[in-house]
């Protein structure tokens, strides 16, 4: 009996677990160089779209699945946005838009993050290229306000001619 109640807390345990790295990693880019991220949106014409959470935030993780993952997958929007996610505080190496070589939390706090998830859309020289979209609003309109968003950044790396 004492067996078969270590088995099932054992697998309560890891299925209430906060969603970490590796779940993430089944659908969104953790960023490693935006240099060479910022080299291929040049190419195709797209801007980056930086998601910026914790491994301990649920609103992070909606916006993710409900979202950003669905975008990521879509081919659609795969021509329109480089999606990538930066983990707010986390040590993991980055480089920078300039070559710097970083941390992912010191990353976000240079861009002056202070809630997650936030969202910035970028354009080729890592410059923002609308209000950073903080927190998750309304679910109602999220979707839009990404659109919106992801739209100016796309008109900002394919000016009109």
């Amino acid at each position: 009996m004492t067996r078969l109640i270590a088995i099932w807390t054992l697998i309560l345990a890891w299925g209430l677990a906060p969603a970490g790295p590796a779940r993430a990693a089944d659908g969104l880019a953790h960023a490693r160089d935006f240099q060479a991220d910022a080299r291929e949106a040049a190419r195709r014409k797209i801007p980056i779209l930086i998601v910026f959470t914790t491994h301990t935030c649920p609103y992070c993780e909606r916006v993710k699945r409900e979202y950003l993952i669905p975008m990521h997958k879509d081919k659609a929007y795969r021509d329109k946005v480089m999606i990538r996610e930066v983990t707010f505080g986390d040590t993991a190496p980055l480089v920078d838009f300039d070559g710097t070589r970083t941390t992912e939390g010191t990353f976000a706090a240079a861009r002056k993050v202070f809630m997650v998830p936030t969202v910035q859309v970028l354009d080729l020289r890592g410059a923002p290229a609308t209000d950073p979209i903080v927190g998750l609003l309304s679910a109602d309109y999220y979707y839009g306000y990404l659109e919106a968003a992801i739209e100016t950044g796309l008109s900002r790396t394919r000016p009109s001619k």
